[in-house]
């Protein structure tokens, strides 16, 4: 897995000329050089993109000529989903790129779920991010921001995790060797499938009393005392990666641009890269129109739906009043509300992205829904049972596009791609436990959170070990 990776031959470190970061508020505009370790704008404390100076870059005149590619899969660089469309995100020198074959992932037509949605057949999408090494789309981010990492010359590299991160983070440590990987997660808000690889890869794993939310606050405080670089999607370079995920959909519907994007909602790092990437393929003339997107929260981890479709907290350009993100973060802390969901993944109440995610939704004209743990539960289990196991936070997406689909903001005949951020592995309590014929173990892990009933459970058949018994099952069943 990977490449000949640069620590083999230490290098000092080195930065691309025609890339900058650049702070997103308009009324600021402050830019920094790539060999800078920011998380935030130093002047006015916003968030920061990656820009480039595009007319010093060789970008292909039409996506299609990405396709070339394909056939020098013995290159690392043209076999990764991510850095073959490098002149798309050309911040750092190929010879400081890292990479683990991320990227190899799967835009399947789902017509067991479109029906589910109730979309005309061939309408429906599922990409699978499932696919990638470690199992979710973060590997998508952080090849980019560890790449970033390597190019200033970074020794640890630190996240706040639920557990895809902090899985993510490991790997790319563990197979690179070019970093010790330190990882906070919050009592009991991780999934075993996702901890375990943490665990596994060798990453220092601090578990501190708290939630997300918590975690990433020490995290960044730690990050910046120590001078440990820090992989969040607060990282700007996170999101350059994850960019490649919209790149991917358009490669396997030939470069057609579906009339919907659907993704859950947590940190919102994908729908803030899905729309800068939109945007600058439209800017390039690569496209000629944007999707639509639809950025699902679960119930119990709504801010961004109450602060959009409740509050009216928009993006106006970078000028709107972010004063009801505010008075609503100052809500949850006075009633001690901490996110409730199923949906580990996006487990999530303070959005770090939330100002990018807001940028997004308004160059895509976007929506933002929120489904609950039942809608979620039962929308995985349809996605599994046309062959692609997903973890809830992934079905979220398809729980959100029926929800679209049944208020008539989504057409029978549009085109829609929902985006699946992780593998059914990474979570199998809840997919045992909705299936299970075990009412109590049902209770513990799924009564809790709200789930009342296993409308599409797949429940295995007890018989007596007796062949007769046996084949009388089956017949009966089959």
């Amino acid at each position: 897995m990977g490449r000949a990776f640069p620590h083999l031959q230490p290098l000092g470190p080195t930065v691309s000329e025609t890339a900058f970061q650049r702070c997103i508020s308009p009324a600021c505009g402050a830019t920094y050089g790539t060999d800078e370790i920011l998380v935030a704008c130093p002047q006015c404390g916003n968030l920061l993109d990656v820009s480039y100076e595009w007319d010093r870059i060789n970008v292909p005149t039409k996506l299609a000529d990405f396709e070339s590619k394909w056939t020098r899969r013995f290159d690392p660089l043209s076999l990764s989903g991510v850095w073959r469309f490098h002149e798309l995100l050309p911040f750092a020198p190929p010879e400081r790129i890292v990479t683990a074959g991320e990227g190899q992932t799967l835009l399947q037509q789902a017509d067991a779920v479109a029906e589910f949605v109730d979309l005309d057949a061939g309408n429906l999408y599922l990409q699978y991010e499932g696919m990638n090494p470690s199992g979710s789309f973060k590997d998508n981010g952080m090849c980019a921001a560890f790449t970033h990492a390597n190019c200033v010359g970074a020794k640890r590299a630190a996240c706040a995790s639920t557990g895809n991160t902090s899985a993510s983070l490991a790997m790319y440590c563990a197979v690179s060797r070019l970093m010790k990987a330190v990882i906070f997660i919050g009592s009991g808000k991780i999934a075993y499938g996702k901890l375990s690889q943490a665990l596994e890869f060798g990453a220092l794993t601090v578990q501190i009393a708290g939630d997300f939310d918590d975690a990433m606050a020490r995290v960044r405080e730690v990050s910046s005392q120590l001078g440990i670089y820090l992989v969040n999607s607060v990282n700007p370079f996170r999101l350059e990666g994850q960019k490649t995920i919209m790149f991917r959909v358009l490669e396997a519907l030939r470069w057609q641009v579906p009339d919907w994007i659907v993704v859950p909602g947590g940190n919102l790092g994908n729908s803030s890269a899905f729309g800068k990437a939109f945007a600058e393929l439209h800017a390039l003339g690569l496209i000629d129109r944007v999707p639509r997107l639809a950025v699902i929260n679960a119930a119990g981890a709504n801010t961004l739906y109450e602060l959009f479709e409740h509050r009216q907290l928009r993006w106006q350009g970078g000028r709107g009043d972010l004063e009801p993100a505010c008075q609503y973060y100052q809500e949850l802390d006075a009633a001690k509300r901490k996110a409730s969901t199923i949906a580990s993944a996006i487990e999530i109440n303070r959005p770090v992205n939330l100002t990018k995610c807001l940028r997004a939704l308004e160059v895509c004209d976007g929506v933002v829904r929120e489904v609950t743990d039942q809608e979620i539960l039962d929308a995985k289990a349809k996605v599994g049972a046309g062959g692609i196991g997903c973890e809830p936070a992934s079905a979220a997406s398809v729980a959100g596009a029926k929800v679209l689909r049944s208020q008539g903001i989504i057409a029978r005949s549009d085109r829609v791609v929902c985006i699946l951020t992780g593998h059914q592995l990474k979570d199998p309590t809840a997919t045992v436990a909705y299936h299970t014929t075990d009412q109590e173990k049902f209770n513990e892990v799924l009564g809790c959170r709200g789930v009342r009933r296993a409308t599409y459970a797949n429940r295995a058949i007890a018989v007596p070990n007796d062949l007769d018994e046996i084949i009388r099952a089956i017949q009966l069943y089959s």
